[in-house]
């Protein structure tokens, strides 16, 4: 027996537009819900199961897993031909940032620095990590080596012309000009 309030005159509150339900029209509480049959976890079939079921099929069948999925990534709209040949000019031109760090006696012309030093920093990022892609597996650990240490030391260059730290921005450059030349006479 569900428990009701106590029939009071329901007295009209003018600020609510809604006037007041009597008790006896309200439904009792055991209507409001109806029982659920519960079904156990496991037997349900959700998108997500199906999906990872068949993903998973697809992609531990050998046969199909090398001719479907392609997981390397590579750099859109560039060849290996391309890389390199132009690896050698967006290195130059990346080392040619040190003539602007010298040429603005005061830190004040850095921000241009930076620009010009993260735009070609791009494209030869891309031309390096083109080519070591293409090469093969036993030369990739000491290639992938010196990119990470070459463009950890573009980004510690950036943000030492940003705290203008002329000590900082000098060992970073000569960090980047040993780099690439050794990633030059490897490549």
């Amino acid at each position: 027996m569900a428990l009701q309030a106590p029939n009071l005159p329901l007295k009209p509150n003018p600020n609510n537009p809604f006037p007041p339900i009597p008790s006896h029209l309200r439904p009792s509480s055991h209507h409001q819900k109806t029982p659920q049959k519960v079904v156990p976890k496991h037997h349900l079939l959700t998108r997500r199961s199906i999906s990872t079921a068949l993903f998973g099929s697809l992609l531990f069948d050998s046969k199909r897993a090398n001719a479907t999925f392609d997981f390397g990534v590579t750099t859109p709209d560039q060849t290996v031909e391309e890389a390199e040949s132009g690896i050698r000019y967006h290195a130059q031109s990346l080392l040619q940032v040190k003539d602007l760090f010298e040429s603005s006696s005061s830190t004040e012309l850095w921000k241009e620095a930076q620009k010009a030093l993260r735009k070609r920093a791009s494209y030869l990022k891309q031309d390096i990590y083109t080519i070591i892609q293409s090469k093969p597996g036993s030369e990739r650990p000491q290639l992938r080596k010196l990119y990470t240490f070459l463009f950890n030391n573009v980004t510690e260059l950036d943000y030492a012309a940003r705290d203008k730290d002329t000590t900082r921005v000098w060992e970073c450059y000569g960090n980047i000009a040993v780099a690439v030349n050794d990633i030059l006479s490897r490549i």
